[in-house]
């Protein structure tokens, strides 16, 4: 299959969305009546994309992807990955917190998938953690500030904070924690925390709440991006750090006014808290800890919906599959560091044999071009102008989504454009 092709696209209406930031970028009226948190572009059977072929027929792009696998995926993605879109893309707009989570590993999907089939569990069920046999790396490229956490803080860090906030309710855990730090200790410490009763849980987060609210004093509780200085370390997320807990009270506090109660609401001093600036993309892999906060970004993952909840949620936690499939290694967190493949292209390397992301900016002088990569390419254009030519030109602008087939060779793109593109690589 040849050709450059428009997507019309599903968007997830999820409570935790914003309501002005996907129909800004797509030209509609803003706000919207409802929450608007995902725009899916891909072939996920949840809501694939539906792409706009000549003469105004329209066919779901799972359903153009069985009519010509080798044509629209292209003859080794199609063969490594059984005749089906690996990743699904996404633009993710988040005004209040997603819920803690982790994803696990192929191993892991593939034996929680099957064991929960023989339980007989439906795929629907509230309580099914596995919904299909799919592993779930993925990328988040920051469109705007985007506040996120991501792996456990380094176990000093982490037990400097613990420290700091003095809690009588579960200082026996702090200090069998401070006695034993290595993966097993932090591994204890964590499911002690999971397993709190009621009227200790509550007690451990107001003793949390009150803490950051000395540390602020007169401060406003919310997080303030102007408050919280960048370090000088290169290429590192930040803020993040006991030298810099005033971003991890703001936090604490508002998430504590969301999910009053919820385990979650210590995440803070937990895990790194993240700031990333507008082009800074990180990378989650398998059986890390981590929740996305605030702000728009561009999602690249695994074609997968397994998810294991960990706090901020109403929705299904199972502690036990849980604290099986996480890491337990406190460590610092990196950007994502992209190479420069053809002028103005940037690509963010990432250890996922599924997808690839790369942002693009365009100016009027200088057009990218693309020899063909041998894979499907999905774009989505975030601003701008212009036209791609693969050869018949098409005009594209802001808030279009695109399909470039495997089969379509050689494209270039004109105009002032920034998008982003993701693919498979070879």
């Amino acid at each position: 299959m040849q050709g450059v092709f428009r997507l019309r696209n599903t968007i997830q209406e999820y409570a935790w969305g914003s309501r002005s930031a996907i129909p800004e970028l797509l030209g509609r009226p803003s706000p919207a009546d409802k929450p608007q948190a995902e725009l899916w572009m891909g072939a996920h059977p949840k809501a694939p994309s539906r792409v706009l072929l000549p003469e105004g027929e329209e066919l779901s792009l799972s359903e153009l992807i069985a009519r010509d696998p080798a044509g629209t995926l292209g003859p080794a993605v199609a063969e490594k990955f059984d005749g089906g879109l690996p990743f699904l893309f996404k633009v993710l707009a988040a005004a209040q917190p997603l819920s803690i989570q982790a994803h696990p590993n192929l191993e892991q999907a593939r034996a929680g998938f099957r064991r929960e089939n023989e339980q007989g569990i439906p795929l629907d069920a509230f309580q099914r953690n596995y919904r299909d046999d799919n592993h779930k790396p993925e990328v988040i490229s920051a469109l705007t500030p985007f506040w996120a956490l991501n792996g456990f803080r380094p176990v000093p860090e982490m037990l400097d904070l613990l420290r700091s906030a003095g809690f009588s309710s579960i200082g026996k855990q702090v200090a069998a924690f401070g006695d034993r730090r290595s993966g097993n200790g932090l591994k204890a410490f964590f499911a002690s925390l999971m397993r709190l009763d009621r009227t200790t849980r509550e007690r451990a987060i107001r003793e949390a709440a009150a803490w950051a609210q000395r540390q602020l004093g007169g401060q406003r509780r919310q997080p303030d991006r102007s408050a919280i200085a960048p370090t000088a370390v290169p290429r590192m997320a930040v803020p993040r750090g006991p030298r810099q807990p005033s971003a991890a009270c703001r936090w604490l506090l508002r998430l504590a006014e969301i999910y009053p109660g919820d385990i979650g609401v210590l995440s803070p001093l937990l895990l790194n808290l993240v700031l990333l600036q507008p082009g800074d993309t990180m990378f989650l892999e398998a059986g890390v800890l981590h929740a996305y906060l605030e702000g728009t970004g561009i999602e690249l993952m695994a074609n997968s919906d397994n998810v294991i909840r960990g706090g901020l949620t109403p929705k299904h936690m199972d502690v036990e599959e849980l604290l099986s499939i996480l890491r337990f290694q406190g460590r610092a967190v990196r950007l994502a560091e992209p190479s420069e493949t053809v002028p103005g292209q940037r690509v963010f390397p990432t250890p996922a044999e599924e997808f690839r992301l790369a942002q693009i900016h365009i100016q009027p002088n200088q057009p990218y071009r693309n020899p063909g990569s041998g894979s499907i390419e999905l774009m989505i254009v975030l601003e701008g102008n212009g036209r791609i030519e693969a050869p018949d030109p098409l005009a594209i602008g802001k808030g279009d989504s695109l399909l470039i087939p495997a089969g379509t060779g050689p494209y270039a793109i004109h105009g002032s454009l920034h998008l982003y593109r993701a693919y498979v690589p070879l």
